[in-house]
């Protein structure tokens, strides 16, 4: 049985997802934010997005959930902490890369793991919980 800790971060996660993604799709919304807050609101749902990740690997690491649903909150967990970070390492190592060389240089390897590797495992570790919270009523 999953405990009530892990159930409430999981359901914020998947709610700062979907925030995220309707920032990010609805043009209408992206602009009405940044016209209230700036840059602010994106990145401080980035943050609580990577945040909530970590939070949710270690609550299942410390309620040593077993099987299937260890996975997918893992995978789940595991994916909300990669897009931040392979964000960052991408800005990081493009600008890194630009400065030695003089030149606007863009790296791909940390681009395609955060837009779209991270967003791939966090859908389906997402969707493997889902299913496994209602199959097993856990």
């Amino acid at each position: 049985m999953i405990k009530l800790s892990i159930k409430i971060t999981f359901s914020l996660l998947v709610v700062v997802f979907v925030l995220i993604l309707i920032g990010m799709f609805v043009p209408i919304v992206k602009t009405r934010l940044f016209e209230i807050a700036g840059p602010v609101i994106v990145f401080s749902e980035w943050v609580i997005f990577f945040l909530l990740g970590i939070i949710l690997i270690i609550l299942t690491l410390k309620d040593k959930v077993e099987g299937s649903p260890r996975k997918f909150l893992f995978l789940t967990g595991i994916s909300a902490v990669g897009f931040l970070v392979f964000v960052l390492l991408h800005n990081l190592v493009s600008g890194f890369l630009s400065t030695i060389f003089n030149r606007e240089i863009e790296e791909p390897i940390f681009f395609i793991l955060a837009v779209f590797a991270s967003p791939l495992g966090f859908l389906v570790g997402s969707i493997g919980s889902i299913v496994l919270f209602i199959k097993q009523k856990i």
